[in-house]
């Protein structure tokens, strides 16, 4: 007998992961492909729409063939946030490179709009701060730059989730929901749409943009996509960050994840929208039946992306490697490490921040490095926790950690000490697909609801901090210090 499936697709920073999920909630099998990324300038950080493409649908061939004897009855796509696109409506093809999350090359069009005393009234808005990580300065610099000779209704502007919705709907469908939409700053969170001064001040016309709907949605089928059949429900849409959210089943209002990749995020479901405290975001988690769930973020731009950077500059074969080294010393002995390699993000959002190594004497040895370089992935972490913690009304429940730095039970007994709360590992590596996947399944009612799915939870271990407040206190200065010494040094 042919079993039934939901096939989600994660399109990463690094890779694009798919996945095919049964009504049990088991994953029958995996597949991923590589996304290459290209720097074309110190900061700037870029990506081919077609690579991106043919990536994903690598990774789908690579899951289907592990497991052909399934029908897939929907398709979910999770997606990295904020990096945008344009593409030519009438042809299909991509104008211009895919403008990367991490991408810095607007900060001086940020400066600018903060200079103007722009930021506090975009923040009520959109729940956003100005900065370069979010989409609306990108798409600008993308029109100044590759579209001005293209007439402007043959212009389609989206996320990776509305590119990736355009393909496999063989161009029938530009489409995104609402947790996509709400991290470009053109759209209003409150009011659940694009706002036309929104537009107007960042001069793009609504008329590109995508229609949004519910993160849970019938978008369109599937046509002519390579190795799958016409007619599969195109399902679900979700930014990477609350797809992991949703794919832990973190339903109650105060419930929170932290997802290690390439950066990472932070996030706590809220009861409703209320502006964020100074370094942190808020956002739509994901929308069902026409309602927003909201969510306090912030995001990293560095975290477990630094791990191979610090192995190599240290000589070390791997990243196991290095986490083994860190593991021979039972502290830093001083020495902290600040992964400030394109500015920081939450809290500080300074574009000018750049990356340092602290402490250093002569008694400092490479574990040592290895060490802070671990410290630091949690720290980030850390900096956001304390102030959503200290601005959030609602408690702080259970918090969830996914990701590939996730799997490493060290590195989370660092976050679990530095946070001072527990956190649940997720026993599924795919956190990100496997919410677009319930998302999907809720679609096209292959689940029938929350709480059918809540049954389907996939937590692991919990991991307890163990370290005495005087050690985390000692640490949590040194690394403050650390941070005031990044941000002043401006080239």
């Amino acid at each position: 007998m042919i079993k039934e499936a939901i096939l989600a697709v994660d399109e990463g920073t690094t890779n694009s992961k798919a996945i095919l999920i049964d009504q049990t909630g088991q994953t029958l099998s995996t597949g991923s492909a590589f996304v290459k990324t290209n720097y074309p300038q110190p900061s700037w950080v870029e990506q081919s729409a077609s690579q991106i493409w043919s990536s994903t649908l690598a990774a789908i061939n690579d899951c289907l063939t592990k497991k052909p004897l399934v029908k897939v009855v929907a398709l979910g796509i999770s997606n990295q946030r904020e990096s945008i696109l344009l593409w030519n409506k009438r042809t299909g093809k991509p104008i211009g490179p895919v403008v990367n999350w991490q991408c810095r090359r607007t900060a001086a069009e940020c400066n600018f709009l903060k200079e103007k005393g722009l930021e506090k009234d975009l923040i009520h808005l959109t729940g956003l701060p100005v900065d370069p990580l979010f989409s609306s300065t990108k798409i600008k610099w993308l029109i100044d730059n590759y579209a001005l000779n293209v007439p402007e209704e043959e212009i389609c502007v989206g996320t990776v989730d509305s590119w990736l919705i355009w393909n496999f709907s063989g161009g029938q469908v530009h489409g995104t929901d609402r947790s996509n939409a709400s991290r470009t700053q053109l759209f209003n969170i409150s009011n659940g749409c694009w706002d036309q001064k929104l537009c107007d001040l960042f001069q793009v016309s609504m008329d590109m943009l995508p229609t949004v709907n519910d993160s849970s949605y019938y978008f369109g089928e599937t046509k002519n996509v390579p190795g799958l059949s016409d007619g599969i429900p195109i399902a679900s849409s979700i930014g990477d960050s609350h797809g992991a959210l949703f794919g832990h089943t973190a339903f109650q209002v105060g419930d929170g994840k932290v997802t290690f990749g390439t950066g990472s995020s932070l996030m706590i479901t809220l009861p409703n929208f209320t502006v964020p405290p100074k370094g942190l975001t808020t956002t739509i988690a994901w929308s069902l039946n026409g309602r927003s769930t909201f969510a306090i973020e912030g995001n990293i731009f560095v975290s477990a992306s630094l791990l191979p950077w610090v192995a190599e500059m240290l000589g070390i074969q791997s990243v196991e490697a290095l986490i083994s080294l860190a593991q021979t010393v039972n502290t830093t002995d001083g020495v902290v490490l600040v992964p400030a390699h394109v500015g920081l993000g939450a809290p500080h959002w300074d574009s000018n921040a750049r990356g340092l190594i602290s402490g250093l004497t002569f008694n400092t040895k490479p574990a040592h490095i290895a060490l802070a370089a671990l410290d630091s992935v949690a720290l980030q972490v850390q900096d956001i926790f304390n102030i959503v913690a200290s601005h959030t009304e609602t408690a702080i429940k259970n918090i969830y950690v996914d990701g590939g730095a996730s799997r490493n039970d060290f590195i989370m007994s660092l976050v679990a000490d530095y946070l001072n709360h527990p956190v649940i590992k997720c026993t599924s590596a795919e956190a990100s697909a496997r919410g677009a996947a319930f998302l999907a399944g809720l679609a096209v009612s292959f689940w029938p609801d929350l709480e059918d799915l809540s049954q389907l939870q996939s937590s692991g271990p919990t991991i307890k901090p163990k370290i005495s407040s005087s050690i985390r206190r000692n640490i949590l200065n040194n690394w403050r210090v650390a941070i005031q010494r990044t941000t002043l040094n401006v080239s």
